[in-house]
């Protein structure tokens, strides 16, 4: 009897094993790729921009950590200034999307009714159009600039956000609490803020965050295709486009910043996950 519940304790143990370490790892590297992000001024990096093309495509060594890239540049410098460049893209993107489309959403699943019926609409219309090519088609048009591509990016999210936001308003609509709010005379302003949007918070910070991978890798999309974030200003998907060329000789300036790319992507998305199933147990369940 002590034998097998002594195993029942174990069990039930491993579960949250697991959990920790898909929160520690993915954690650990976000933190490092952001804090080199942000301190790279500071950290004594080569410039990212200053080429030496007698040094070009040199492997990596103990004098350039990462290697150099076609013109003779630092990879590791160009790999963090790059990490920069997309953390900000990452991150404002989808923020303004979830301004915009997080209010359409709540609305939407709030008000029901024709709100409802134009929000979908208008959701379901954006969503018609291919995203890649909506965002080479804004890129285009509005000129090639680390804003440009921020805004593009954060209007292709809009969608997204406002589905999540309205599924997760209507389910938070009816509940009791909102109810009885209703009932005391509670303004439909005050439902929203204080009984229904706290409630919205934690799926949404966990949709955000696998928002922030996806939006990492549409502008690597972009700047591979050549309309993402002008050159000099390095980008990850800028550097393994200079680097395909290479790829038979130099394999590092297109595989280097690829698994970057692919570890930072990869981390986002077991945080959001995790913290999914931190703000909904049923799921942890599965």
């Amino acid at each position: 009897m002590h034998a097998s519940a002594t195993k029942g304790a174990i069990a039930a143990a491993r579960p949250r094993r697991r959990w920790h370490w898909a929160l520690v790892l993915p954690l650990g590297w976000v933190t490092l790729v952001a804090f080199l992000a942000i301190t790279a001024d500071w950290i004594g990096l080569p410039d990212p921009a200053a080429q030496e093309l007698i040094l070009r495509r040199k492997p990596p060594s103990a004098e350039y950590l990462l290697g150099t890239d076609n013109l003779g540049r630092d990879m590791l410098s160009r790999i963090i200034y790059g990490a920069r460049t997309s953390l900000i893209v990452g991150i404002c993107a989808p923020f303004l999307g979830f301004l915009v489309g997080g209010a359409i959403g709540i609305s939407a699943g709030y008000f029901r009714g024709k709100i409802d019926l134009l929000a979908v609409g208008f959701i379901d219309v954006l969503l018609a159009f291919p995203a890649l090519v909506l965002a080479l088609t804004f890129t285009a048009y509005l000129g090639q600039s680390l804003f440009n591509v921020t805004l593009a990016l954060g209007i292709l999210s809009i969608p997204a956000a406002a589905r999540v936001s309205r599924a997760n308003t209507l389910a938070w609509a009816n509940r009791d609490f909102v109810l009885a709010a209703r009932t005391i005379g509670a303004s439909n302003w005050r439902i929203l803020t204080r009984e229904i949007l706290p409630n919205l918070l934690p799926p949404m910070f966990a949709f955000w965050l696998v928002a922030i991978s996806v939006i990492i890798v549409a502008e690597g999309a972009l700047s591979f295709l050549g309309l993402g974030i002008p050159a000099p200003q390095p980008s990850w998907g800028g550097m393994i486009a200079d680097g395909r060329e290479a790829l038979d000789v130099a394999p590092h300036t297109a595989l280097i910043p690829a698994a970057v790319m692919f570890a930072t992507v990869l981390s986002l998305n077991f945080l959001g996950d995790t913290v999914r199933n931190m703000v909904d147990p049923r799921r942890s369940a599965l």
